[in-house]
């Protein structure tokens, strides 16, 4: 039997190894297929989380930008793409019009018709723009699993080390973390929704082409996809600065190869060809804007390192040779390249940085445009908003940042130089934290995924049972491996799995434990935030729901049906004369002509428009009857245009001087308390006028130059016709014959302003920005724009300060002109004291003024301000002192003797219980 049992033996261990080697492939699959689950689930999260708007208020267009980009998709559609090129649109920014197919870039339109047509014909053509955002947003993520997966896959010794984990979990943040879903909430048809995606794919496919030597050829896709990118987005800029200064980077960091240089090349020669060749928008700015210089260099500077190592190879040059090589090569392209910006420089042909672009920059948050700093979302971004946005992410992100750093490789010193610039960005401005989405995904992707991998296989061992071909059985080593292990090269020696001891196999199992137990509880806390995120990102702003006084939830959709009135119950030629952000909204619903929209080409237009509406009625009117037939005013409190107003009379200010001479802010233009006092300058306007009509007491719009004819369900929107239209002004502008175009018989044919306008416009006052310095300079000119830029930084740097001089200069300019009347006043806070009403004590602008007028003893002012405004001698702080208190303090017998004559009484007690007089006894 011994034999026999000899012979068994190795049978039975071979079973026993077999089964084994099965269990650990089926249990192999089984983790793969666990995998494929966790990503086709992220992916769809991602389309599923960006739906609450659909599901609630159906498939409506949000907000303003939107309704343009809507309106163009369906002009190409019904139109096709020749008449879309050389769409010359009449019907907004009325008198002069707009060339769309030139401005704008197209690719949102076109990738939407295409799924019309190609992919869902059987949607219409807005659930396709509806639908879009969410469908792209599942796109983006899973571009930004495979920029994960990328990263983790190379690095030290070559290994792809939880290269699955990491972009599964970083598809997974990407899908629902906030940063993303900010611009592509279903119902968002915006750039943005659609950029995201061609970003990440151009930032995945870059630094899959720098794989290895061979990979260089996906550069090409890489350039193509980045193409997309400038046809959908003017953010493309930051997608090519991007790219730009990493593949410098890698030159300094020793990582330039043949490879890393024909990938770039392909990138930039395809994109930017492409781009220039077929995109009017875009045209010779790659070559031009500054903005764009820097990655031109760097492929200029490509050209010439390739030439040295070509020159390098094919002599066999050693090390001094090499570099006498470049010193030369690059001296003389450094002076080629100084002689060429010599030529071209004061001809004009480099274009400047942009505003926006600018305030990225400069060292102060404002950029010098009125129209561009009163927008909330280029403001700088805080850490409450970092939170807000990437939540649990802003503290998993730096141990991605750790692993990237441990693991070097071409593609994590992209993803580590991104998230740093993008961060600074951010910083910058908040709606840019939508470029710091995809980086902090990928970083905390690979962070957790790193961890998941490491505490699964403390558990169970998923590695193949079988040595990988070409290595021994023993060791597991290659022949490479060998060899470099003979050099003393190797980058990683073998540890056996039993090294640590049974203790520390314990203690990983432990710290394994905690992770899951940590993961399992933060994760449906992470999507929690994130799923709420999403609902409150999906109330449009077209409409929105609102609780009644009853209790009872309504939807408010006034908008829409101001907008269908006018569809309704105006000529379809009717021009309607609303403030710029409706624009975009009126003419897709409406189908109205408008005055402006959200589009922020032509800073002068939008200036006359906003002078309209906050000068006086009677000179808003001069200008209203000569661009539109109806005016729409927001109305209803929150964000209405009465709360917008001090805005729009900055910007008019910013080209129209006359309107608040001396003060770049305007700040004569506003409320002067918490009760919602209008400034005299305010109560005045067109627009005050218009808003409040029969709405608060003596308040009525001039019926000789205005007709009521709308109001919504709600009161948010009022229409208004204007009465004695210039006919004359508007049959001049229909007149192809006065329109002025670039060529004769051509499509490109602008506009003019009629002729009833002439004597407005002479007051205007080309608007420049800091950065235009191609102009011409005029000595007097140039020292008045940086008197007014210097005073425009200082007020917006001191708002308060800026107010009370402009309150007292208005004071003063009335006290001397004699032109005070009871009309005029300005209203003080309610029920003051010497009417025999209680009056609320609280710390106000007026408080804070007289205090300064009377420690300051500048009494010529304090006088011209109360004979103004008698009741401002009875204004109390919150701590119940007033201006007599404060005469007392200061010993101000003139003062005083001021206060006394308007009734004031130096017996009244303070908070304290403390009389004016209390205070020289003290």
């Amino acid at each position: 039997m011994a034999p026999k049992t000899s012979e068994t033996a190795p049978r039975v261990a071979a079973a026993r190894g077999s089964d084994v080697a099965r269990a650990g492939h089926v249990l192999r699959l089984a983790y793969a297929a666990f995998l494929l689950y966790g990503f086709g689930l992220a992916l769809w999260k991602a389309y599923d989380i960006r739906l609450h708007a659909l599901k609630e208020y159906g498939m409506v267009i949000h907000e303003f930008d939107p309704w343009f980009n809507y309106r163009a998709t369906e002009y190409l559609y019904y139109n096709g793409w020749q008449r879309f090129c050389t769409w010359f649109d009449y019907k907004s920014w009325y008198p002069l019009g707009r060339p769309v197919g030139s401005t704008i870039y197209p690719g949102l339109q076109v990738t939407a018709v295409f799924l019309k047509n190609r992919v869902v014909p059987h949607l219409s053509l807005n659930d396709v723009c509806c639908t879009m955002p969410a469908w792209f947003g599942a796109v983006a993520s899973a571009f930004v699993g495979l920029l994960g997966y990328e990263c983790a896959a190379t690095g030290r010794g070559g290994r792809a080390y939880a290269a699955p984990e990491s972009g599964i979990a970083s598809a997974a943040i990407m899908a629902i973390v906030p940063a993303h879903l900010m611009r592509s909430i279903a119902g968002g048809f915006d750039n943005e929704s659609l950029a995201l995606t061609a970003m990440t794919g151009t930032y995945y496919l870059w630094i899959r082409s720098l794989r290895d030597e061979k990979s260089w050829g996906v550069g090409a896709a890489a350039g193509i996809m980045y193409y997309y990118m400038v046809a959908v987005w003017g953010g493309y800029i930051f997608v090519l600065n991007m790219i730009g200064c990493h593949a410098g980077a890698l030159v300094l960091l020793g990582r330039y190869s043949t490879g890393v240089y024909r990938s770039y090349s392909l990138l930039y020669v395809i994109g930017t060809g492409l781009a220039i060749y077929t995109l009017p928008v875009v045209g010779w700015t790659p070559l031009k804007s500054l903005e764009q210089m820097g990655p031109l260099v760097v492929f200029l500077g490509y050209q010439l390192i390739e030439i040295c190592e070509v020159i390098k190879r094919k002599n066999k040059l050693g090390r001094k040779q090499t570099w006498g090589v470049r010193v030369a090569v690059f001296t003389g392209a450094i002076a080629l390249a100084s002689l060429i910006i010599y030529i071209l420089a004061p001809t004009g042909y480099f274009g400047p940085l942009s505003a926006r672009v600018r305030g990225l920059l400069i060292k102060h948050t404002r950029t010098g445009n009125p129209l561009v700093d009163s927008v909330a979302e280029h403001q700088p971004a805080n850490s409450k908003q970092y939170y807000q946005y990437l939540h649990f992410i802003c503290y998993v992100a730096p141990a991605g940042l750790l692993v990237s750093l441990f693991r070097f490789s071409n593609a994590n010193s992209f993803l580590i130089l991104y998230a740093a610039i993008s961060t600074y960005f951010s910083s910058k401005m908040v709606r840019l934290i939508i470029l710091l989405g995809p980086g902090m995904s990928a970083l905390a992707g690979i962070a957790i995924g790193t961890a998941f991998h490491w505490s699964v296989h403390q558990f169970l061992d998923l590695t193949s049972s079988e040595p990988p071909a070409g290595t021994s059985a023993a060791t597991g080593a290659t022949a490479s491996q060998k060899k470099k292990k003979k050099k003393g090269k190797a980058e990683e020696v073998p540890v056996p799995a039993a090294a640590g001891g049974a203790d520390g196999a314990l203690i990983k199992k432990i710290l394994a434990v905690a992770f899951f137990a940590g993961f399992y509880a933060i994760a449906p806390v992470f999507y929690e935030n994130c799923n709420k995120m999403a609902q409150g990102l999906s109330h449009p702003s077209i409409m929105y729901k609102a609780q009644t006084n009853q209790g009872n939830i309504i939807i408010v959709d006034d908008y829409r049906e101001a907008y269908w009135w006018l569809k309704k119950n105006t000529p379809e030629d009717a021009r309607i004369l609303a403030w710029w952000d409706y624009g975009y909204q009126i003419a897709g619903i409406a189908n109205r002509t408008t005055v402006a929209d959200g589009n922020t080409w032509n800073h002068e237009h939008i200036a006359l428009l906003a002078r309209a509406l906050t000068h006086t009625e009677k000179e808003g009117h001069r200008v209203s009857r000569h661009l539109g037939d109806y005016i729409l005013v927001w109305g209803g409190g929150g964000g209405d245009d009465l709360a917008k107003s001090p805005h729009l009379a900055r910007i008019a200010n910013s080209v129209y001087r006359d309107m608040c001479p001396g003060d770049p802010t305007c700040r004569a233009f506003g409320y002067m308390d918490r009760n919602g006092t209008p400034s005299p300058m305010m109560e005045a306007s067109m627009l005050y006028k218009l808003h409040s009509h029969r709405l608060k007491d003596g308040v009525v719009a001039d019926p000789n130059r205005f007709k009521h004819v709308f109001d919504s369900k709600y009161g948010k929107v009022r229409i208004f016709k204007v009465l004695n239209v210039s006919e004359e002004s508007k049959k001049f502008v229909a007149d192809p014959a006065n329109r002025l175009c670039d060529i004769e018989g051509g499509w490109y044919c602008r506009g003019q302003y009629p002729p009833g306008l002439a004597n407005v416009l002479s007051k205007a006052k080309t608007f420049s920005q800091q950065e235009d310095f191609n102009k011409k300079r005029n000595s007097a000119k140039d020292s008045d724009e940086e008197e007014y830029l210097k005073k425009y930084f200082d007020n917006m740097a001191d708002p308060q300060k800026a107010k009370q001089e402009a309150m007292k200069k208005d004071a003063l300019k009335k006290a001397a002109t004699q032109k005070i009347d009871t009309a005029e006043t300005t209203r003080m806070p309610k029920n003051p004291t010497h009417t025999g009403k209680q009056q609320e004590w609280e710390d106000t602008e007026y408080t804070t003024m007289i205090w300064e007028l009377i420690s300051k003893n500048d009494m010529e002012t304090l006088a011209a301000v109360l004979s103004q405004n008698p009741e401002v001698a009875h204004v109390r702080a919150a701590d119940g002192r007033g201006p007599m208190w404060w005469a007392y303090e200061f010993k101000n017998e003139a003062a005083v003797k001021v206060l006394l004559k308007h009734g004031v009484s130096y017996k009244e007690k303070d908070k304290y219980g403390k009389t004016p007089l209390d205070l020289i006894k003290g």
